[in-house]
């Protein structure tokens, strides 16, 4: 039997967490599925809809996996909170000046507050904050897709990481609303590169492919103060990490974000391939994926799992 210790800011008390979650994970499973995966990007539709995978890492070198997590997935807008991370890191505070940190109300993908907001998006996670923060590292970057690539695979140890063509592509075939946002955004004066080059390397961010174990592994920075878990080294600083992690609290999850809070209780994101990543700060991060969406464009039984593992083992923040 593995043991883990798991706070829940009143005990310190011992869950035999593998245990939990193959039970979860079997009730999880065989639930009524009502999602759909999403049709515009052709791409995801050929995903397996019955694939469930989970895993948790924790910063006391804790690592437990049920179902199909060691099989890889496009992780889409997860890969949002490593573009922010890289964009933070280079250019600090400044990035406030062309971006917000509020919740948008609206889905990942409209564009009606952007007038009414100048151009400067609600918030990083929404595809209009993406947009601008890929502006962002093209501009400090001189090779932007490789070197973005870098970055994480660094971060995560992880020399396989890649994206995948087939996504990408998929992506920029199909994207019409992203090429709606970024060429509005540029129109209004945020986007400073070309818009061709910033949907490029969007599209490609977005189909970063990764397994539960690789995301639970590689988002331990965020639990553990901006370092990476073993080393010395420095991904954000603490006061970075913390703002991420507010971030992803409040706006990770579309205008699904205060239901994720009020269920599951911990920082996260999720992607519309499927994977959901939640943080517990100095403790944990678990990755949970499953194909088919709910209405608001979050894993259905993603969502469903982690309510059930933060209430079962009572670890949420609050």
């Amino acid at each position: 039997m593995i043991l883990v210790l798991l706070l829940d800011f009143n005990n310190l008390r011992k869950v035999d967490t593998s245990k939990i979650l193959m039970e979860l994970f079997k009730d999880i499973k065989n639930i009524d599925d009502p999602g759909k995966q999403p049709s515009y990007i052709p791409e995801l539709t050929h995903v397996d809809p019955n694939k469930f995978g989970v895993h948790i890492s924790t910063i006391e070198n804790f690592h437990s996996g049920v179902g199909d997590f060691q099989e890889r997935f496009s992780i889409q807008s997860i890969a949002k909170v490593l573009a922010l991370s890289l964009a933070y890191r280079m250019q600090g505070e400044k990035i406030w000046e062309r971006i917000g940190v509020e919740p948008s109300g609206t889905p990942f993908n409209s564009l009606v507050q952007l007038e009414a907001d100048k151009g400067i998006p609600r918030n990083p996670f929404i595809n209009a904050g993406a947009l601008v923060i890929s502006d962002l590292l093209i501009s400090s970057l001189k090779n932007p897709k490789e070197e973005f690539l870098a970055f994480v695979r660094d971060a995560a140890n992880n020399p396989t990481i890649d994206y995948s063509s087939k996504i990408a592509e998929s992506e920029k075939t199909a994207g019409f609303r992203n090429v709606a946002l970024c060429n509005f955004i540029k129109a209004l004066g945020n986007i400073q590169n070309d818009p061709n080059e910033v949907l490029d390397f969007y599209f490609h961010l977005c189909s970063i492919e990764m397994s539960c174990e690789e995301l639970s592994q590689l988002f331990l920075f965020l639990a553990n103060n901006g370092m990476k878990l073993n080393e010395e080294k420095e991904v954000l600083t603490a006061n970075q990490c913390k703002r991420v992690n507010a971030l992803m609290q409040t706006c990770g999850f579309y205008d699904e974000s205060g239901e994720f809070a009020f269920k599951v209780g911990l920082p996260g994101k999720s992607g519309v391939g499927g994977g959901i990543i939640a943080v517990h700060p100095n403790q944990y991060a678990i990755a949970v994926w499953s194909p088919k969406l709910n209405p608001k464009g979050n894993s259905f039984k993603g969502m469903q799992f982690l309510e059930a593992f933060t209430t079962k083992t009572h670890s949420s923040i609050f």
